[in-house]
């Protein structure tokens, strides 16, 4: 079959698999025959970029990093909505409407707690999205909202132009998810799901944005040439039959039943995959709109009925601490159960010792809580503390391993810093086995998971003294796959340096820390012993880095590992030593898709002459190296007059 042929159908097939899956809910395509023709998709765009479709799924990875959001004015204004907070209030709303229209419908549907963008399409192509702003202006996030796999990149039987309103939301169960990595990362959680969407679609790198997979639901149809609707209602199937993702909307004539409606969303919020504040209700029909008109600031014609914060009172039985897999001490308050937001709650996270300063909280004590975005139970306040009690105080050495607890920088949470914590350990071998780390082939969560269960394995310098004996306990037939693991582990011995001192895990020392400082030192013997004054004196290695990297070989726990994995032949040597420093003080970015060496190859050859290579352009970029279809970035290099490297200009360079 031709490569155009191919990549219509692939492009088609996968498109379909999508719609499937994220709008309809019925996938039919098996993950893995997904990935599969992906990859060939991928491949064949590669090798023929010019035959890549506008809608091709892969461009929903993400693209290049912008340097900064530009404005956009909506044609539309995105206007906001009349808030009423009880019953009383919207009955007032739906007397007026009936008093204009006796014989008025309403549509009633649950208001999503997320981020209003709008949708352009010409011709039927998805060409911009925008966040709501102002209602005026807003900010052109489309690289972002072409990470959302339920807008369509392409829509059939379209008119020149549609412009469509929707509501940007992060899944209840991917914001759990988010959380909890983040907790166990140490880092700030975010408050509720529209505050993670929000983050999430304004990163700057789309790359960041696909990670958090962000979902969609469309409510209006804010412009469409050449189509005219009677009712609301007519506009939502309109979607539908164009595979937009539409919320769902009811519709009633009768008064109390628009109020039962809300009151029966309410009471089923928890089943809802998204997160919802309240109801909107609005006229049906769209002539009966234009007659009510708008305020300056919303439409009279429409109204959001906002659900009151359910808080409850509950005793603190007690705190437990968890140790995350960065070290983070975190706490939670183990309550007595109280039903909250259709669910029952026994705990509640406690953040860190500064909030529990805060509230003055005690085991014993009497609290109110509630659900923070109507997912993380949060204590508010205490209202009866046990006399005598003393404010909890989380313990100085590690629950875990006993190791000592010291505060991060910011002094925000408490960290173990033993390097052999076993609540740390999953962490820790999965991050060394990694592919940019000791890159050991079909290490998987799994079989990591499996040998820590049997005990296998302690630290990570345990991989390279296995046995065929113990690994064959890990299969129930034969033991092919034992062997073809140990021979990974093995020859992963031989690995740079760079990759086993990016592999220790060592806090704030990446990847690319881990090649500045084996180039810099040479060794791993000559990198644990340098002094404070050595490693700052490093290119890219600040105070607090250098810091990380002293405290961590001066544990006792981290050199007994050290010294097992030399006695168990793991290379300490550096082979990207710089002896040719033509490249030292440049700074390099590489963008477009490259056919001649792939970006990696190009980046190694970079550094192995003392230059650094860059993600983003900048005036401090020496040169811009162009593939095809180079996009912003070649831009913003003539923007500032830097050098622009073709292909074959950098391999004469190098060569």
């Amino acid at each position: 079959m031709e490569p155009k042929q191919r990549i219509e159908e692939l492009t088609d097939l996968l498109n379909e698999a999508n719609t499937k899956y994220y709008v309809l809910d019925a996938p039919e395509m098996p993950d893995f025959e997904y990935d599969r023709l992906l990859r060939e998709l991928e491949e064949l765009e590669a090798a023929h970029p010019e035959l890549a479709l506008p809608n091709s799924p892969t461009k929903r990875v993400g693209g290049e990093a912008l340097s900064q959001f530009e404005k956009v004015q909506h044609p539309v204004p995105l206007m906001s909505l009349q808030d009423v907070f009880s019953t009383e209030e919207l009955q007032e709303f739906l007397d007026k409407m009936h008093e204009s229209f006796p014989s008025a419908v309403f549509s009633v549907e649950p208001k999503i707690d997320g981020l209003s963008v709008a949708l352009e399409y010409e011709n039927g192509v998805f060409i911009r999205g925008a966040t709501r702003g102002d209602g005026n202006v807003g900010e052109d996030v489309t690289e972002n909202l072409k990470t959302v796999r339920s807008i369509p990149m392409t829509i059939p039987d379209a008119p020149a132009r549609l412009i469509v309103r929707g509501e940007v939301f992060m899944p209840k169960k991917v914001f759990e998810a988010l959380n909890a990595e983040r907790e166990e990362e140490g880092k700030p959680l975010f408050a509720n799901p529209r505050n993670a969407a929000a983050g999430s679609l304004r990163q700057l790198d789309p790359k960041i944005a696909a990670k958090r997979k962000l979902d969609i639901l469309i409510f209006n149809v804010q412009l469409a040439d050449g189509v005219e609707f009677a009712t609301h209602e007519d506009s939502l199937n309109y979607l539908r039959e164009r595979k937009f993702k539409v919320v769902g909307a009811k519709f009633y004539r009768d008064p109390t039943k628009v109020i039962a409606r809300i009151a029966e969303i309410n009471d089923t919020r928890e089943k809802f995959t998204f997160d919802i504040d309240g109801a909107v209700v609005k006229l049906n029909d769209l002539s009966q709109r234009e007659q009510m008109g708008a305020t300056s600031k919303f439409p009279k014609w429409a109204a959001a009925y906002k659900y009151p914060p359910e808080i409850k009172e509950t005793v603190v039985e007690d705190i437990v601490i968890q140790v995350g897999r960065t070290g983070v001490l975190t706490p939670k308050a183990v309550v007595r159960p109280v039903r909250l937001a259709g669910t029952t709650v026994t705990n509640a996270t406690l953040h860190n010792q500064d909030f529990i300063t805060a509230l003055g909280l005690s085991i014993g004590d009497t609290v109110k809580i509630r659900k923070a975005g109507e997912i993380i139970p949060e204590i508010l306040e205490v209202t009866k503390h046990e006399n005598g009690a003393q404010i909890y105080q989380i313990p100085s050495v590690c629950p875990e391993c006993g190791a000592p607890v010291e505060r991060d920088a910011d002094g925000a949470f408490l960290r173990c810093t033993g390097a052999a914590c076993p609540a740390q350990l999953s962490r820790s071998l999965a991050h060394f086995v990694s592919r940019d780390a000791m890159d050991i082939d079909g290490m998987g969560k799994n079989i990591v998971a499996a040998l820590i269960e049997k005990g296998f394995v302690k630290t990570p310098a345990d991989l390279y003294y296995l046995t065929l004996e113990e690994m064959r306990q890990l299969w129930s037939k034969g033991d092919t796959q034992a062997k073809k693991l140990l021979k990974a582990i093995a020859e992963s011995k031989t690995r740079d340096v760079s990759r086993l001192i990016f592999a220790l895990g060592i806090r704030q020392v990446g990847a690319k820390a881990g090649k500045t400082l084996a180039a810099h030192f040479g060794n791993l013997d000559a990198l644990m012993n340098a002094s404070l004054e050595e490693l700052t004196g490093v290119d890219d290695v600040g105070a607090v880095t250098a810091q990380n990297i002293l405290d961590w070989f001066t544990q006792p726990s981290a050199r007994e590992m050290v010294e097992r994995l030399r006695t168990a032949g793991v290379n300490f040597e550096s082979q990207r030593t710089v002896s040719d420093a033509r490249f030292a003080g440049m700074t390099f970015v590489l963008t477009g898709a490259l056919t001649k060496f792939t970006r990696d190859q190009a980046t190694e050859q970079i550094e192995l002459f003392g230059g650094k290579a860059s993600g983003s352009v900048s005036k401090k970029t020496t040169y811009v190296v162009v593939g095809e279809n180079a996009g912003s970035k070649e831009r913003k290099a003539r923007e500032l007059g830097i050098p622009i490297l073709s292909e074959d200009d950098f391999l004469a360079m190098i060569q």
